[in-house]
C-alpha cells in the first residue's frame, strides 16, 4: 500500500459552486462507467479507492518504447514495426508531442467552459499518415503463455481509454483515424534461462473506435457530481461489494 495514500483527501473535489477548472481525467470518466458510487466518493468527497501496486516493469516497456519510436519521430521514419504490419505512417513529429504524453500533470485536454470542467488524458504516441490523419496508440504489456487480443471482457477498459483519446484529439480541432493501434508486448517465458534478461514478443493490435459515447458520459459524470445523494453502486464493482460485507458484520 502506497504510504501516500490519504483516504480523507480535502483538496482537488468537485464543487459546483467553484469558478475554478475541474480536473477530470479519463481515468476517472472510465471509474465512473464501472462505478458511479465510487466515482462520487473520490471526485466529490475525497475518499478513493485503495491504490494497487505499481506496475514498475511495464512503466519500464513503455519508457523506453517511447525511446524507440522516438529515434524514428526525430528522423521522421517509419519504425520496423509500422512497415512489418503494413502501416502507411509515422510517428507524430509536432511541438505537443511531449506535453500530450505527461499524463500527470498537462495531457491532452478539452475544456467543457460552461461546467467549469477540462477533460484530460495522456496519450502513449501519437502517428501520422501521408494525408495528415492521427492514428492514437496505445503501448501495453503483460506476460501470457497464449496469444494477445483485445477479446477478454476485462478490455473493455482498454477500448474506452482509445476512444477517449479520438475524442479528445478530434475536440482540439485535429482530424483522427478511427482506427487507432495498440503495440502489445508479451513476455517470452519459453526460453531455457532467464540470463538476466527477460525479451517480448511485440504485436500491434488495430482497433477501430467508436467516441460516440464519450461526450454523452462525461457529462452524465458531471451531472452525478452535481447531486447532494451517493450514488448506486456499479453491478461489478469487488470494492463496494467488500464494503457491503464488512458492514454486515459491523452492524
Amino acid at each position: 500500500m502506497s504510504k501516500y495514500y490519504n483516504p480523507n483527501r480535502k483538496k482537488y473535489l468537485y464543487d459546483s459552486l467553484s469558478k475554478e477548472t475541474f480536473r477530470l481525467s479519463r481515468s476517472k470518466i472510465d471509474l465512473f462507467l464501472n462505478c458511479p458510487r465510487c466515482f462520487y466518493l473520490d471526485r466529490k468527497l475525497g475518499v478513493a479507492q485503495p491504490p494497487g501496486y505499481p506496475f514498475s516493469l511495464n512503466s519500464a516497456v513503455d519508457k523506453l518504447l517511447k525511446k524507440e519510436f522516438d529515434i524514428h519521430r526525430a528522423n521522421e521514419t517509419a519504425h520496423p514495426l509500422m512497415r512489418a504490419y503494413g502501416i502507411d505512417a509515422i510517428p507524430l513529429r509536432h511541438e505537443k508531442i511531449d506535453e500530450w504524453r505527461d499524463a500527470l500533470r498537462r495531457g491532452i485536454t478539452y475544456t467543457i467552459a460552461e461546467e467549469h470542467v477540462v477533460i484530460t488524458g495522456g496519450v502513449d504516441d501519437v502517428w501520422v499518415n501521408p494525408k495528415g490523419e492521427f492514428y492514437i496508440v496505445d503501448y501495453k504489456a503483460t506476460s501470457k503463455e497464449e496469444e494477445v487480443t483485445l477479446d477478454a471482457d476485462w478490455q473493455i477498459g482498454y477500448k474506452r481509454q482509445m476512444e477517449i483519446y479520438q475524442w479528445l484529439f478530434r475536440q482540439n480541432g485535429y482530424t483522427v483515424s478511427s482506427t487507432g493501434y495498440f503495440v502489445y508486448c508479451n513476455g517470452n517465458t519459453d526460453k531455457e534461462a532467464f540470463d538476466g534478461k527477460l525479451e517480448f514478443n511485440i504485436k500491434i493490435i488495430p482497433y477501430v473506435g467508436d467516441d460516440g459515447w464519450v461526450e454523452k458520459t462525461i457529462l452524465s459524470a458531471i451531472e452525478c457530481l452535481k447531486g447532494d445523494h451517493i450514488p448506486e453502486m456499479g453491478a461489478d464493482c469487488d470494492y463496494c461489494k467488500y464494503r457491503e460485507a464488512v458492514r454486515q458484520f459491523e452492524k
